[in-house]
């Protein structure tokens, strides 16, 4: 189709017609499935001529897109009331019903997956039949309809972060690429990411690899397609994920739909681990105490990112390579649990590097203020470099309308391979290096080379008001960890 750029835009105008849609969330996670099965429809495509025939689709012939989204042979297709019967009461039951087992292929088993929890908000066949027509004209077979589409869904993930509490806070692709830049994937190896939203972090890894990669050969062209793993717990994201691994040529996608907190960390294996973990885990939220009770006692929190940085450290390969972004609590924090998870990381990883990002990269979704650690399991650590990212020139602070870039990165790409001390105009410490016995000796404080205070930055009603929800539960946050304490304090008594 032409126009692409306009697709969005003319998705959200359709659907504003619709009384069964309430709100930027509701839309979004309708385009989603229409947009997943268009996509697998085409994968489909590909994996007929692939095997020769023998590919056999595990969605019922009539409920493929090709069967019931496009007109028929006489050019007529089923709009308004009737569409409505067969999306809702024949096409969503029978993909929540498909046969899955253990033995069922990865990518037949996603549409199960996809379907189980996804719903259908609109109530106006006709607009659905426009909206389904929209998406239906993208060819897939076209490289510039093809390429323009992954731009697209780019934007379409990046809307996310206004659909309020379904959006959650995407890690922005300046900062995931520079990651994965960092990491240097290799062919052979497996990312995982155990939050994996939309897949941000991945489709980072498999660009970068992408570029290295010589898909001439079937076991290369396997490698590749085996290379990431994600855990999603949340249903909206996991199915915009396995989506844009479609797009992005994997065709068994092992992103699967679960909380990876619930694991048994202590049973994981080496055979279970990973060469490489990047992700930017949930923080500032909270667990069940039945899933917290899993952790060992000297490692336990209610906090989050705490608990995603145990399941880290137990999941990754010896020799393996980790970069994950924490918030400042992370860093200063003293407590208990806190200051055993920094001193495992010390004594059994090595921290080699953490790159202070400034505090408006995730603006207006957060105030919160983060880092990036940068480790592998090669032993402990001896020395860990700090690196203070300044706010760019001409920029007060990051936002919607300008957001980082990964141009920005540059200052920390030109110091990455030749490192060096460095202080600022006033003499306070941008770069520097402090060996384990240090940071050891301080309580594990990990808060060094951040950043002066800085002059206020007047901000419009609405960001005001998110950085407002944003502090409160900070402090809420800060008020369940000390009732935890308590908690634990009284078991102990007992």
């Amino acid at each position: 189709m032409s126009n692409l750029s306009g697709l969005i835009k003319k998705l959200r105008d359709i659907m504003r017609m619709d009384p069964g849609i309430n709100g930027d969330a509701q839309r979004i996670e309708q385009i989603s499935w229409i947009f997943f099965l268009k996509i697998y429809d085409a994968k489909e495509n590909d994996w007929e001529t692939i095997e020769e025939g023998d590919y056999k689709s595990i969605i019922p012939e009539e409920y493929r897109w090709r069967n019931w989204a496009k007109p028929d042979k006489d050019g007529k297709s089923v709009t308004g009331d009737n569409l409505l019967n067969l999306v809702n009461n024949k096409l969503f039951p029978a993909l929540r019903r498909l046969p899955v087992d253990a033995n069922t292929s990865i990518r037949k088993a996603i549409v199960q997956n996809v379907f189980s929890e996804t719903n259908q908000y609109m109530k106006d066949g006709v607009q659905l039949r426009k909206i389904i027509d929209a998406i239906d004209a993208i060819d897939f077979n076209s490289n510039e309809d093809s390429r323009a589409f992954g731009e697209i869904y780019e934007i379409f993930l990046k809307e996310l972060q206004s659909a309020g509490s379904a959006g959650e806070f995407y890690t922005p692709r300046a900062v995931t690429d520079f990651i994965a830049e960092k990491i240097n994937p290799e062919l052979g190896e497996v990312c995982a990411d155990f939050a994996c939203g939309t897949g941000g972090f991945l489709t980072s890894w498999l660009k970068v690899l992408e570029q290295k990669t010589d898909k001439s050969t079937e076991q290369n062209r396997s490698d590749f397609d085996n290379s990431v793993y994600g855990i999603e717990k949340k249903q909206f994201p996991y199915t915009l994920c396995v989506t844009n691994m479609l797009l992005h040529g994997i065709d068994n996608p092992k992103i699967f739909h679960r909380n990876s907190l619930e694991q048994k960390i202590l049973n994981i294996k080496e055979e279970d681990r990973f060469d490489v973990i990047m992700m930017n885990p949930p923080y500032g939220g909270s667990e069940k105490e039945g899933i917290v009770k899993g952790f060992p006692k000297d490692i336990r929190s209610s906090e989050t990112a705490d608990l995603f940085m145990d399941v880290i450290m137990y999941s990754l390969k010896e020799n393996g390579r980790a970069a994950v972004i924490l918030p400042d609590g992370f860093l200063f924090g003293n407590d208990g649990a806190k200051f055993n998870i920094k001193s495992k990381l010390l004594q059994d990883f090595n921290l080699h590097t953490v790159i202070r990002l400034p505090g408006s990269v995730f603006a207006p979704y957060t105030s919160i203020t983060t880092n990036i650690l940068f480790f592998d399991r090669t032993g402990a650590t001896q020395e860990t470099w700090f690196y203070r990212l300044d706010m760019p020139e001409g920029y007060k602070n990051f936002s919607k309308t300008k957001p980082m870039m990964r141009e920005h990165f540059k200052p920390v790409d030109e110091w990455w391979n030749d490192r060096t001390e460095i202080q600022d105009d006033n003499g306070a410490w941008k770069s520097q290096k402090y060996s384990a016995p240090e940071i050891l000796a301080s309580g594990c404080n990990l808060d060094l080379c951040g950043f002066p205070n800085d002059e206020k930055v007047i901000l419009s009603p609405e960001d005001t008001i998110r950085n407002f929800i944003a502090r409160r539960n900070e402090l809420d946050k800060v008020i369940d960890d000390k009732v935890a304490e308590i908690r634990t304090l009284l078991e102990v008594s007992e």
